[in-house]
């Protein structure tokens, strides 16, 4: 007896768009994020150098960036501190104010009308611009959570191996850099088991969200989405890098059902633009054309093995 057909590639991710658009179209609610951004309490910001803590209003600046960029370290120093120890700011990266009071003696003015020849203590406040241990190359920043490794699936590894995309995984966020072409994933020790889904799913769902962007680059697929989307470009690249971590998903037989934080990430982007649910089969052919991309390098990667 003849087993029934495998259903074609593109039925199977128009199913999961349709899966989605359903599910958005019942208000799924917020996104999660899948993985521990900043521990369990916020690390005291300190100075890389020194050792010293910062102090006042400092903490509360340096504790606010690092929970908008994911910064865990809590270490913090100038651009020539950091280059005192050794280590390079990375090019693009973003400085942090903070204000560094110094202590100054002032005598009072003879015409103040005031005998007293004591002298007065003034603080003299002036600006510097400090960069995260996250944001710089040379320096192994400090770990907040113990070694929790996910369990690997062999064959997804293959799949994102064969697109010679360059993965480095330390800190608490998940990104692409175009400046270095690099995929930037959190420590494996973050990932949680959230909403059913367990932390090996949502580790390579997250892998798959930022390979998608990974295939956009100009040098790639230079995807653009054209005047007609103007300012909701970002937004609707957002939502073509997560359907494509669901056809990933699919691909690779990690998950065949999208999960329901996929909805609620797509969701909160076409809520930011303020646009029609359907506008999501725009970003699904834009996602579409980027899995088929990847999917090129499986075979590549198959005649290299074989050579």
């Amino acid at each position: 007896m003849k087993s029934a057909p495998t259903p074609a590639r593109q039925s199977i991710y128009e199913s999961i768009t349709n899966k989605i658009l359903a599910a958005i179209e019942s208000n799924p609610g917020a996104p999660i994020m899948p993985w521990q951004r900043c521990g369990t309490r916020p690390t005291l910001p300190t100075n890389a150098h020194t050792g010293h803590a910062y102090r006042g209003v400092n903490i509360l600046s340096l504790w606010v960036t690092a929970l908008e960029r994911g910064y865990a370290s809590g270490e913090w120093s100038t651009l020539r501190q950091w280059n005192e120890k050794g280590a390079t700011v990375r090019k693009g990266e973003t400085a942090t104010p903070i204000v560094f009071y110094r202590e100054m003696t002032a005598k009072p003015e003879p015409d103040a009308g005031d005998d007293s020849s004591d002298s007065e203590r003034r603080f003299l406040a002036r600006g510097y611009w400090v960069f995260a241990a996250e944001q710089v190359t040379g320096y192994e920043a400090a770990t907040a959570l113990p070694p929790n490794p996910i369990d690997r699936i062999a064959s997804a590894d293959a799949y994102f191996a064969a697109t010679s995309a360059k993965v480095v995984i330390g800190g608490a966020q998940a990104y692409y850099r175009p400046s270095t072409d690099t995929i930037h994933m959190p420590d494996e020790a973050r990932f949680l088991e959230t909403d059913g889904r367990t932390r090996t799913e949502a580790w390579y769902s997250v892998l798959g969200h930022e390979t998608c962007h990974f295939s956009g680059a100009p040098h790639r697929l230079n995807r653009e989405f054209g005047k007609r989307f103007g300012d909701d470009a970002y937004c609707f690249e957002e939502a073509t890098a997560e359907l494509g971590a669901c056809f990933i998903a699919a691909r690779l037989g990690i998950a065949a059902e999208p999960h329901p934080d996929h909805a609620r990430y797509i969701h909160h982007w076409l809520t930011v633009m303020k646009a029609n649910p359907r506008a999501l089969f725009a970003a699904a052919a834009k996602a579409q054309e980027a899995v088929t991309y990847l999917d090129g390098f499986q075979a590549k990667a198959a005649e290299r093995a074989a050579a």
